[in-house]
């Protein structure tokens, strides 16, 4: 595939799209953990996976969901930020330049990082020459970008256009800049093994068959029935005196130490197989305009080489998704080109070709008249954004800070 092949295709076809396979890296039917999420009613239900009924192929079959679209999007950012790193091709980003401030394990965060891209609130509350981000020139481009002419997040970060963004804190009450997803991802496991289970009010819920359990003895021996004070301040001690402010009894468990009772819970899974569904789609691509009809074919192709790029990135980098869940592909499924009739043809293609496709898409995209922000946009953070980090990291520190959970 070539560039002037590519350009076609966004102006003729439907999508580009791929089915790829995947196993647990530790063969087939070993077990793996998706995500958990938040239990639903009262009295803190326990934390669970989430399962739906799809129809894959001819069958209709219990499947989890082991890596939603948004968590893609980010693993997508992710391969094409460590090819920015290795300095292989240009992408145009911002940065907030964090060094220097005091911020333990701080140092750069890019709008590929961050959670609503270029547009931000990390970018918002940083200085361009002196001037609040948005508040400067190419802020306010940027501010005003729409589908009729998205020049402006083409040239400084073109991922917002592909993966998504909307500029929620802009003008009109959130009615700023808006822009859909040009690529789609996701990993589900299908044919999972399920446990139906009757909640007596009318429902049943689905819950994985698998378990997961946990304990944790205490070398030291400590037992739950040794008196412990903690206080306000997040020291302890065994006196209440000792332990100063606003002291409270608690277990030792409480403070890290004694043996945690074993405990199992309705975790993890097995499947026939995994799935990483891929769709690059050209009448999204189609819906975005760079003022004229040469730069809209430039601009709409060199997005698709983007996509393609962090889809064979992703590939070549694994998915090693979270703790007991790395994935391995399962043989190599053929990218297939999907005409608008709904027949497809399949296409092959590899990393360095599409890198090569990529470059050859960004130097037409310049020849047709983008003025592309080739190195970094580096951006200062405000003096108040820096504090609330700092008071932020202090608060965790002392132990005083909110507790996030993962999941």
């Amino acid at each position: 595939m070539n560039a002037a092949a590519l350009t076609k295709m966004v102006a003729e076809d439907a999508a580009l799209r791929r089915r790829q396979r995947l196993q647990p890296v530790g063969g087939k039917g070993d077990k793996i953990f998706p995500p958990t999420y938040p239990g639903e009613g009262r009295n803190n239900p326990p934390p669970r996976h989430v399962f739906e009924r799809r129809r894959l192929g001819d069958k209709e079959i219990w499947c989890v969901l082991v890596d939603s679209v948004q968590s893609q999007a980010n693993r997508l950012e992710e391969s094409l930020l460590g090819i920015i790193r290795e300095k292989s091709v240009c992408i145009p980003h911002v940065v907030v330049d964090f060094s220097g401030k005091g911020l333990d394990g701080i140092s750069t965060i890019t709008s590929l990082e961050a959670p609503h891209r270029v547009y931000d609130a990390i970018f918002r509350d940083s200085l361009l020459d002196g001037q609040p981000f948005m508040k400067s020139t190419l802020g306010e481009r940027l501010a005003k970008a729409s589908n009729a002419d998205a020049s402006a997040l083409l040239e400084i970060s073109p991922t917002a256009l592909l993966f998504g963004s909307w500029y929620s804190t802009g003008g009109g009450g959130g009615l700023g800049a808006k822009f859909a997803r040009c690529l789609v991802a996701e990993i589900v496991a299908a044919d999972v093994p399920v446990d139906l289970i009757d909640q007596r009010n009318g429902e049943v819920e689905s819950r994985t068959a698998g378990r997961r359990t946990g304990s944790r003895i205490d070398p030291l021996g400590v037992l739950s029935k040794v008196e412990v004070y903690k206080g306000d301040n997040g020291e302890w001690d065994v006196t209440e005196a000792g332990a100063g402010p606003k002291a409270k009894r608690v277990r030792p468990s409480e403070i890290n130490h004694g043996n945690i009772a074993p405990s199992v819970q309705p975790l993890g899974i097995t499947c026939d197989y995994l799935e990483h569904m891929f769709v690059l789609s050209f009448a999204a691509l189609r819906r975005l305009r760079f003022g004229s009809r040469e730069k809209d074919a430039a601009g709409r192709a060199l997005l698709a080489a983007l996509g393609l790029m962090a889809m064979a990135e992703q590939d070549a980098q694994g998915y090693a998704l979270r703790s007991r869940c790395d994935l391995v592909c399962d043989g190599k499924a053929p990218l297939e080109l999907v005409h608008s009739d709904g027949t497809s043809a399949n296409i092959s293609i590899d990393v360095a070709e599409v890198r090569n496709l990529y470059r050859a898409t960004f130097t037409a995209a310049k020849d047709s008249g983008f003025k592309f922000q080739e190195a970094p946009l580096s951006l200062t953070p405000q003096n108040k954004l820096v504090e609330i980090v700092r008071q932020s990291q202090n608060l965790a520190l002392t132990g005083k800070g909110e507790g996030t959970e993962e999941v």
